[in-house]
């Protein structure tokens, strides 16, 4: 169990790009494939990933790490994802100032970002289905969560109204801290 969860977040943190966001999409279809979580557990493990401090990924890890193998389920999950990134990252720096410079390099950059974009809108759009409409397979019954899409109304009227009156967006701690208020006091209900 130990090296299956290392490899996996190995291959998590190789072959994922675009930060934690863009991991998500592979995280899920990893964890849910190997039977770790289910679909409602996987969910609310991004929601407090989200909520936690640190990059989503290495919580993402840690949490699935701890859920399947304890304490060194977690430290081998979370090397597995950031071994990658650190090695890049080192590769990078030492070579940073002239690798910008080649039109190949500004090409797989450009090239990479519409996809990452992608992978983002496309982990959005399938939370929010699998979350307020219970929709997580196709032939599934919609199951409407109200007080989920309560949330999300208010949180977007909120967004809306801040950047209107006071020009900015509104602070993500804040909205968490919102979403978490409404939550306990929805879900309580």
């Amino acid at each position: 169990m130990y090296l299956k969860l290392f490899l996996t977040f190995l291959q998590i943190g190789a072959f994922s790009f675009g930060g934690g966001y863009g991991m998500i999409s592979l995280i899920r279809e990893k964890v849910l494939s190997y039977g770790w979580l289910t679909e409602e557990e996987l969910l609310n493990m991004i929601a407090v990933a989200e909520s936690t401090p640190g990059p989503i990924a290495v919580n993402m890890a840690t949490f699935v790490g701890s859920a399947q193998g304890g304490f060194w389920g977690a430290i081998l999950a979370t090397l597995g994802v950031v071994f990658p990134s650190f090695l890049i990252i080192l590769f990078i720096a030492a070579l940073m100032r002239n690798l910008l410079k080649f039109a190949g390099v500004k090409a797989f950059l450009g090239g990479i970002r519409p996809c990452i974009i992608g992978l983002i809108l496309a982990t959005a759009i399938t939370t929010f289905i699998s979350t307020a409409i219970g929709l997580s397979s196709v032939g599934d019954m919609p199951s409407i969560d109200v007080r989920g899409i309560i949330i999300f109304a208010v949180l977007i009227a909120i967004g809306v109204v801040t950047k209107r009156v006071f020009k900015k967006n509104p602070s993500p701690i804040l909205m968490i801290l919102i979403s978490a208020g409404f939550g306990t006091l929805l879900y309580s209900l």
